[in-house]
């Protein structure tokens, strides 16, 4: 009997315990996060989207404008990373969010290139 009550807690206790794998992902994300928001002015502002099975897209926005995506296996991972970097998470991507994404000659490109006439996928 004394196994039963053993193996019982061992069960618990493993249930209980956050998956170390998951936390990896958390901090590879977060120092991801971090060197973005350095390179674009020093911080950023976020917005996480469901994608399906594969999880959640997050799209970052820096300071300066300049914009990206990273993807994480759950929109926990994706909040946790966020808050360890000190990222300011939006509900949706619009208004004063969307308004701050700059893009450049290849979004235009890739956007509205092939209607216009310009060069196909390469």
């Amino acid at each position: 009997m004394g196994s039963i009550l053993f193996m019982a807690k061992t069960q618990q206790a493993e249930e209980t315990r956050p998956d170390a794998g998951a936390q990896r992902r958390v901090t590879k994300l977060a120092k991801e996060i971090t060197a973005f928001a350095k390179e674009r002015g020093g911080s950023a502002d976020g917005q996480i989207a469901y994608i399906g099975q594969r999880g959640v897209r997050l799209v970052l926005v820096g300071a300066d404008g300049g914009w990206g995506d990273l993807v994480a296996p759950s929109r926990e991972v994706a909040e946790q990373a966020a808050e360890k970097a000190g990222v300011t998470l939006h509900e949706a991507l619009d208004g004063d969010l969307a308004a701050r994404i700059r893009t450049g000659p290849y979004e235009w490109e890739r956007m509205a290139g092939i209607q216009l006439g310009g060069p196909r996928d390469r």
